[in-house]
């Protein structure tokens, strides 16, 4: 019987690349020359440190970009709001990874009121979505693409 998981994960290692060559690109631009500017990755929390709240959405922007060209899907991130000093001002950005109870009844609903003939179970962290026709899975998996979930979705562990 085919089956396969969604998964919501980010690849840790890529974080830290673009998060290392944002680091390195601010450290070398023009407009950020003599300022006090740096990114802090600590387990899944990335902050942003700068001097405006200017200097920080042109960081977010480069740190974005970077994260792009590396393969992590943005919509995992979740960024709070900037908070400013008279001296500083910093952002945090949390990275969002598994799915949480509420997501996954959201998305087992979702799939039911499809009416596609597969089953669904919560494992965890996944949603692991079974049915007897391949074809019945790859509609799943393109319903789920067209929905607005506000979460970087994965699917793995295909098996025929």
């Amino acid at each position: 019987m085919p089956s396969f998981d969604v998964v919501s994960e980010i690849d840790m290692h890529e974080v830290s690349n673009a998060v290392d060559q944002a680091n390195r690109e601010v450290g070398t631009r023009f407009d950020f020359k003599g300022c006090d500017v740096k990114f802090i990755l600590k387990d899944d929390v990335i902050t942003q440190h700068a001097e405006s709240d200017f200097q920080i959405q042109q960081m977010r922007a480069i740190l974005f970009n970077k994260l792009t060209k590396r393969g992590v899907d943005i919509s995992s991130l979740k960024t709070e709001a900037v908070q400013s000093t008279l001296k500083q001002a910093s952002q945090i950005i949390t990275l969002r990874q598994g799915i949480d109870n509420d997501m996954a009844r959201k998305i087992i609903k979702l799939i039911k009121e499809s009416k596609s003939k597969v089953q669904t179970a919560i494992q965890g962290e996944k949603v692991r979505i079974s049915g007897k026709k391949r074809d019945d899975l790859q509609q799943v998996i393109s319903l789920l693409r067209e929905a607005d979930l506000d979460i970087a979705l994965q699917y793995e562990n295909f098996r025929d």
